[in-house]
């Protein structure tokens, strides 16, 4: 069973005199000699803990996938944590560590939150790292550990790959460690590199030691993903319209690989931020029409749709779970007739069984690993059209206005209609145009600037006030479901009868409030906005 910690440390550089490198082997020539510690804020002693042996083989694809997004996947034996790790980034200085008993193989548990990168590539054996550990623990008055420095001489060899200008197949060097102990302040970790920068240590320029060999022994730098960006660059309208439109779509295709792990770990809002990447993807291939070939995205994008779709299940259910509880809380006690809490929880439960597993099962499914094979294939490949090349302040701004009109006639279709079903299916079309025009605009950001970030925002206030809409129109045939099962029952169903009407009344209000938003988003203030 894997288990997970939170990482935080810092590493450093030695100076030139505590460093070597050897072609065919050899150490660090260990001239460098650690500062004291004992004078560092908040650190009462410093007790050495000894040298420990460490032998980690690092395992990747050929083409390094797992590297290229700063993931580390190592076979340690040695030391009190020996097994196998995972790392993930989550900041600068910060990682999650997934750790995994020792094995001969990798983990069936740490493979599949690799999987939506490494898909049916081979992992294999790249580099191994062997280092002599020499432990020191800073503690505090009462003995807690505050941080443990350690002093590692690293001896790496390449076990796999070409070097790309003759790198040596092993590299020797001497770093510093400096790992936060569990609830410690971080503010120990400044105190410690104030002192070690005075001994003439400078933080480490590559953030781990895998990093390090690969450059050393192979010329490649992990993490850089040259081309990604396109030519548009960062926030900047430089370009063409299909630089603009392929890095957002990158954008998004890199969001759902993220996530896939993310979910698996079962972190908060990664269903719904998978989705969201989905959605804007398929999005983009509708708005950018003439920009990208419809003709090859809308298979994709009906993929696309699947997946969302059937990661929907569980996360609909779980908002839906939300506002209902949110609205039995509002319910004052004398109101609440019945077992109103326990069907609830009771109805949830039923919903939602099976359902880990069941996402699981789609990420793990041969249809969702063949379309992310499809979106690289899409982007590596991109079938352009003659818009493509335009200047992204014309042709961007134009798609953007058309999705705008469209979501303008649904609005105005919906306003005609009396209140009732029809009418809740017309707004949520509008919903649904809405969030259309916000991602269209989202991705013309980088090229128009402050006025698409005016118009997201009016998109935004639009959307909101539909989605509350349509979520009051999904939470009232729920209740009206559970006042079934309570009459039923043979218990009361006033309760679930008074939450209909709240939520009647919430779309009522919504319905109301729609006009005078719409006005703000009217088509004037959107020339306004993209014209700047």
């Amino acid at each position: 069973m894997a288990d997970t910690k939170r990482e935080i440390e810092r590493k450093y550089e030695l100076p030139e005199g505590g460093r070597s490198r050897a072609a065919k082997g050899g150490a660090p020539d260990g001239s460098f000699e650690m500062p004291d510690l004992t004078g560092v804020k908040g650190v009462s002693r410093v007790r050495p803990k000894g040298v420990v042996e460490l032998d980690a083989v690092y395992y990747d694809t050929p083409d390094l996938r797992l590297a290229a997004d700063r993931l580390v996947l190592r076979r340690r034996t040695g030391g009190a944590d020996e097994g196998w790790h995972l790392k993930f980034p989550v900041s600068t200085g910060i990682r999650d560590e997934i750790r995994a008993p020792l094995t001969e193989s990798v983990p069936r548990e740490l493979y599949g939150l690799v999987r939506s990168r490494v898909r049916d590539a081979e992992l294999a054996p790249l580099v191994r790292l062997r280092s002599s550990r020499d432990l020191t623990h800073l503690v505090d008055t009462e003995g807690t550990l505050l941080a443990e420095v350690s002093v590692d001489a690293v001896r790496a060899e390449r076990l796999a790959g070409e070097p790309v200008d003759g790198q040596p197949a092993a590299t020797a060097w001497t770093e510093v460690e400096v790992e936060l102990g569990d609830d410690a302040d971080p503010a120990v970790l400044d105190a410690v590199e104030k002192t070690l920068r005075k001994a003439g240590l400078r933080p480490s320029e590559v953030g781990s030691k895998l990093s390090r060999a690969l450059a050393e022994t192979v010329g490649k730098v992990p993490g850089e993903k040259a081309g990604k960006a396109g030519k548009a660059g960062a926030g900047g309208a430089a370009g063409t319209a299909a630089d603009h439109v392929l890095a957002y779509l990158r954008v998004q295709a890199d969001a759902i690989v993220a996530q896939d792990p993310a979910i698996r770990r079962d972190l908060p809002d990664s269903v719904h931020q998978l989705r969201v990447a989905t959605r804007r993807m398929r999005s983009a291939f509708r708005t950018y029409g003439k920009v990208i070939d419809r003709s090859v995205t809308d298979p994709i994008g009906e993929e696309l749709k699947w997946l969302a779709a059937e990661l929907g299940i569980d996360r609909d259910q779980e908002v839906l779970n939300e506002r209902l509880l949110a609205r039995v809380g509002e319910v004052p006690r004398t109101l609440l007739l019945g077992p109103v809490r326990g069907r609830l929880r009771a109805w949830n439960a039923g919903r939602r069984a099976g359902s880990r597993s069941r996402t699981v099962g789609v990420l793990d499914s041969e249809r969702y690993l063949a379309l992310l094979d499809r979106v690289d294939a899409l982007l590596a490949d991109p079938p352009l059209r003659a818009a493509a090349a335009g200047a992204p302040g014309k042709v961007l701004p134009a798609a953007v206005i058309k999705d705008y009109g469209r979501l303008a006639g649904r609005v105005e279709e919906a306003l005609a209609l009396p209140p009732g079903e029809e009418r809740d299916i017309a707004l949520h079309n509008a919903r649904k145009a809405a969030k259309r025009a916000r991602y269209a605009a989202e991705a013309a950001g980088p090229a128009l600037g402050k006025p698409a970030k005016r118009f997201v925002k009016r998109m935004k206030t639009v959307q909101n006030v539909l989605g509350d809409h349509q979520d009051s129109v999904v939470a009232r045939e729920a209740l009206r479901g559970l006042a079934i099962q309570a009459h039923a029952a043979g218990e009361p169903a006033f309760t679930w009868g008074l939450l209909y009407g709240h939520e009647e009344a919430q779309a009522e209000r919504r319905e109301r409030e729609l006009p005078r938003v719409w006005e703000k988003a009217s088509a004037a203030r959107l020339r306004a906005d993209l014209s700047g």
